[in-house]
């Protein structure tokens, strides 16, 4: 009996820290829609916390206008789809063969890959961009495109391979003995079974490359190839900032990404779990 009343009470408890981690997720979310409604004045002589007095619904229409999001939108979801998926694919490739075939460059080509992790955006920007610059890609989609890549890489080839190498070996033996060449091994053996890493794997480059903002606005100077960071950053000034503006915008950015993880919340669940488990 005392042992099902612990039983019952640590459930509770869990249950309580599940509702009390929720809120604590979705409410800066509800503010932060609630705040879009109001305007500037009332954000700054009202309580910051409240409704609003008066539901203003002029901050989207103009955010959307003086913004240009119609443009940055459809260039954050170029940029982010195209980044994932050649991360995903590339990573998979590359972990698949350093993970299971034997070259004597491999550990080496391997650390290189790895030593990318270290490096952060501000140290590499100054010789990014004057190799963007010096290759004529400067304030073009490629160019935008190849650093978003080749950054998303070393930690996509770090899970991969970790989670590649706890593929049997037997069973890329066994392809080899049938006469499968490594394209084959990797399309229907490798890739299948590492769906869970690659979902993960994603998540962070989707989250990633739809919230970038340091390299697009250095490395483009048209609108037209700008993305949605940058038009929500174009709302927030060094001497004024139109809160009610700013946060209709914020709402703008982040409803794309509330949709996707609303999409895909099943594979996303299946994948980390899998991945959990396998790991």
């Amino acid at each position: 009996m005392a042992d099902r009343n612990i039983s019952d009470i640590s459930k509770t408890l869990i249950y309580l820290l599940m509702v009390a981690f929720t809120v604590l997720a979705i409410y800066p979310i509800f503010w932060l829609i609630i705040q879009s409604f109001k305007t500037t004045q009332e954000y700054l002589t009202t309580n910051k916390m409240g409704m609003p007095k008066l539901w203003f619904f002029g901050n989207y229409p103009y955010s959307w206008k003086m913004g240009k999001f119609g443009t940055l939108l459809l260039n954050s979801i170029f940029y982010t789809f195209i980044t994932v998926g050649a991360v995903v694919l590339l990573s998979l490739m590359a972990a698949f063969a350093f993970a299971k075939i034997n070259f004597r460059a491999t550990k080496l080509f391997h650390g290189l890959f790895i030593i990318g992790i270290l490096l952060t955006h501000q140290s590499i920007l100054v010789p990014l961009f004057l190799m963007i610059n010096s290759a004529r890609l400067y304030n073009t989609r490629l160019g935008v495109l190849i650093p978003y890549i080749g950054l998303g890489l070393p930690m996509g080839v770090y899970l991969c391979t970790e989670f590649v190498k706890s593929i049997p070996g037997e069973l890329i033996e066994s392809a080899r003995i049938d006469g499968a060449k490594y394209l084959r091994i990797f399309s229907s053996i490798v890739f299948p079974m590492c769906v869970p890493v690659a979902v993960t794997l994603a998540i962070i480059s989707f989250t990633g490359t739809w919230n970038e903002f340091m390299l697009i606005n250095i490395l483009t100077s048209s609108d037209a190839i700008k993305s949605i960071p940058v038009g929500i950053a174009r709302f927030s000034g060094a001497l004024a900032t139109d809160y009610g503006k700013q946060f209709s915008a914020l709402v703008i950015g982040l409803v794309p990404i509330l949709i996707f993880y609303s999409i895909f919340r099943k594979q996303i669940t299946k994948g980390v779990a899998a991945g959990a488990v396998k790991g």
